[in-house]
């Protein structure tokens, strides 16, 4: 009995001891970030991985939230995103329920179809989408950013919210249509509530891969008018020279909403991707 206690404490120990490692590793690019932040650009150039300033440059995100552009950018970002997570949900959610409660022939086929768009990198589309853009006149205007963003985005959302709607018992539908309630309600107020973990994934996910996006928002973007918070990076480029020390500063700024976002919906993300890996 007392060998077998010892065993599981020795087990729990190498087991703490790995996820320990794994957790270092997983923060320490966050700690690198910061820690450079805080450091002046002629420090920067060091053989060690973090540097010990002498002293902390508060000032640099200070420059790098007035000089940067960083509200003007970050609202852009935030209106680019916000909507992306709405239309991707929205239509993730009508898809689904199309494709596993309404029966039509050809509900596999298009299912498939938008699946396969998982396979194809976002930058594959990018000169294609530029010329379609520029004969439309949609370059420079947010549908630029908007419509591939959705596009992107919707056949991962698909598949985990079809994983869900499938687990969703028929009877429930079938009770609410007795009672009088119509498909667009029932939809609204009894199918999309159960699949919160789903959403609430397809959202985070939606967000991540979109909000430090850069290679096409810098191709179809030309004035300052939708450019996204990527940008205020570029504020502090010179063509000789670059203010290395800010740059990390706007980087850190730029991560923090994700961070804080993550760290707050980390019990859906998990919850859901780990029910959705199994329904799907």
């Amino acid at each position: 009995m007392i060998a077998s206690n010892k065993l599981a404490l020795v087990r729990k120990a190498v087991l703490w001891s790995v996820l320990l490692v794994f957790a270092v590793i997983q923060l320490f690019p966050l700690v690198w970030l910061v820690n450079f932040s805080l450091a002046s650009s002629n420090e920067m150039f060091t053989t060690g991985l973090l540097i010990i300033p002498r002293q902390l440059r508060w000032d640099n995100y200070e420059k790098a939230f007035v000089s940067g552009n960083f509200m003007a950018y970050f609202t852009n970002s935030m209106i680019v995103n916000v909507l992306a997570v709405a239309l991707v949900l929205t239509l993730s959610v009508m898809l689904a329920f199309a494709i596993t409660r309404m029966r039509w022939k050809l509900s596999g086929m298009v299912r498939n179809i938008i699946l396969l768009g998982m396979m194809i990198p976002i930058h594959a589309t990018l000169l294609p989408n530029y010329v379609i853009y520029d004969r439309l006149r949609l370059t420079d205007t947010l549908f630029a950013l908007l419509i591939p963003y959705v596009a992107f985005s919707l056949p991962l959302g698909l598949f985990l919210t079809c994983g869900f709607m499938s687990s969703i018992p028929k009877e429930i539908e079938e009770a609410s249509l007795i009672d009088g309630c119509g498909i667009y309600r029932m939809l609204v107020t009894i199918i999309t509530p159960m699949l919160r973990n789903a959403l609430v994934t397809v959202s985070i996910m939606t967000f991540l891969n979109n909000w430090n996006e850069f290679m096409m928002a810098s191709t179809y973007l030309r004035s300052a008018r939708w450019k996204t918070l990527p940008f205020s990076v570029l504020e502090f480029t010179g063509l000789y020279s670059s203010n290395y020390a800010i740059h990390f500063a706007v980087m850190a700024l730029s991560a923090a909403p994700v961070v804080i976002l993550y760290i707050i919906l980390n019990r859906h993300i998990t919850k859901g991707v780990a029910l959705g890996a199994v329904k799907g």
